[in-house]
């Protein structure tokens, strides 16, 4: 076997399982990524109350298991802490290069090599290029009137500023999804007044979250090889649950919409006893849209005395607050736009560039796309972890992470066995992929008229999903078809 080395760009669990796994093949490697950490989202995101909304034992990787985990629903610093275990486990860290920005990767024909160049200059040349910068990596800051007037303290929970107490301030919210939920309950504790600002109300199914006992921890510690039987069993049915039911309400099904929207409107009936504030937090689009949340305490806090719901968002920003459509003013000391990341445009903070002078973010401007949602036509030898359509609304992403990375290995023995040095996906290859995949696409819920998600475009081409089962994607992607691929 011909040893390839890789570059892979971005050390969170995407870059880490690349990192792995390449390196059990007998493949070398240098990990880059421009954090001080490795963890990728889990060390950017540190805001409060930051959690994983999958269940640890089908979030962590199905060959990595720990058992240091301390909640069914880890805590953002548990991952990160994950992360580090990993890097440690499997000896990572002499190839890890952090907090150095990857800034180009430049296909060259004639050697058939990549070579990247970070921010300090430094410059890795490989065989391959692995892209694991992930979708969820660029703060969305809301184009708001005077933003930038405000006075106060100001942070995307995405970039948390950990100088700012909020205990006994006036704080406004801005955002009403994954990030909010989990950060609203924790801010509003000690908070003087929180007033949270709710553009579209969300469907939100209960979490369920336990903490692993002292008991349970003692066990895992003295039997760790029990301990590791019974989580496999365990992330099988939920898996299963995830990949067989959960998946009926993105399908689009009667029974699964239906039973889903039970499920959460008897969680928004449980738990909020006002029929105004009901009222308010009660969506009128399908279930699944948009990105259903998972919460036991963010309904319970918007009862609070302290706390505030407005149905509008901000109409602008002034130096001492936030005015609203209807023109009431409110001051605050400080303002939290929890608004999410930018998605759609797909622009990588690195510059790839391939064949004929072809840049990855430019083809992308529109509608970005990949064969499997792997490799791309005219980028030779570049393997992307969770790339385009590859996100889920249900299941987890490591799940397809290790798909992908599996693909990609198989990938490097097709090149061995072809006697390459690079491969790319036949342009018909890669439009008949994707074709196929919207058509299965205008069949899910995200398809529907009444359906405004980041899933999609402006212009309603859904980029972000993936269009079926989980298993359907394992199964379309178990091998590497050669015919598929232009070989060089």
């Amino acid at each position: 076997m011909a040893q390839k080395h890789a570059i892979i760009i971005g050390a969170g669990l995407g870059g880490l399982t690349a990192a792995i796994k390449l390196q059990e093949a007998g493949h070398t490697f240098d990990l880059l990524d421009r954090n001080p950490k490795v963890g990728g989202t889990w060390y950017e995101n540190t805001y409060p109350g930051c959690a994983c909304d999958v269940p640890v034992a089908l979030y962590q990787l199905s060959f990595a298991q720990s058992i240091n985990w301390t909640r069914a629903f880890p805590q953002g610093p548990e991952i990160q802490a994950y992360a580090e275990e990993i890097t440690d486990r499997y000896q990572l860290r002499p190839n890890l290069h952090l907090d150095d920005a990857a800034r180009t990767a430049i296909w060259n024909e004639t050697t058939s090599k990549w070579t990247v160049t970070t921010e300090s200059g430094k410059t890795y040349e490989g065989d391959i290029l692995v892209g694991a910068l992930g979708q969820l990596n660029r703060p969305n800051w809301p184009d708001i009137e005077g933003l930038d007037r405000f006075k106060g303290a100001k942070m995307h929970s995405a970039r948390w500023d950990h100088s700012v107490d909020w205990a006994g301030k006036r704080v406004g919210v801005i955002g009403s999804a994954a990030s909010a939920v989990q950060l609203i309950p924790e801010m509003a504790k000690t908070a003087s007044q929180l007033t949270v600002f709710q553009r579209t109300p969300n469907w939100v199914i209960p979490r369920r979250d336990v903490p692993v006992t002292a008991a349970e921890q003692a066990l895992m510690f003295t039997e760790p090889e029990t301990a590791m039987d019974l989580g496999a069993r365990n992330r099988q049915l939920i898996y299963d649950n995830a990949d067989h039911f959960f998946w009926q309400v993105f399908q689009w099904t009667e029974a699964g919409r239906a039973a889903y929207t039970a499920i959460a409107t008897n969680h928004l009936n449980e738990q909020v006893s006002d029929p105004e504030l009901r009222q308010k937090l009660t969506p009128d689009y399908p279930v699944g849209c948009r990105r259903i949340l998972i919460a036991d305490d963010y309904y319970p806090a918007l009862e609070r005395d302290n706390v505030e719901l407005v149905t509008a968002a901000p109409k602008s920003i002034d130096e001492t607050g936030v005015t609203t459509p209807d023109g009431k003013h409110r001051e605050f000391d400080i303002l939290v736009f929890a608004t999410g990341f930018e998605t759609t445009g797909w622009n990588w903070s690195v510059d790839v560039e391939g064949l004929n002078g072809h840049h990855l973010n430019e083809v992308w401007a529109d509608h970005p796309e990949a064969y499997a949602g792997i490799t791309v036509s005219q980028f030779p030898n570049l393997f992307v972890l969770y790339g385009p359509n590859t996100n889920l609304g249900h299941n987890s992403i490591t799940f397809m992470l290790e798909r992908q990375v599996e693909y990609m290995v198989k990938a490097l023995d097709t090149l061995n066995s072809e006697s390459a040095a690079a491969m790319m996906p036949k342009k018909a290859a890669q439009d008949r992929w994707n074709k196929a995949l919207q058509d299965k696409l205008k069949k899910t819920v995200w398809a529907d008229d009444a359906c405004n998600s980041w899933y999609k475009t402006a212009d309603g081409r859904i980029t972000q999903n993936w269009a079926s089962h989980t298993r359907d994607y394992a199964a379309a992607v178990a091998e590497v078809k050669v015919e598929d691929y232009e070989l060089a």
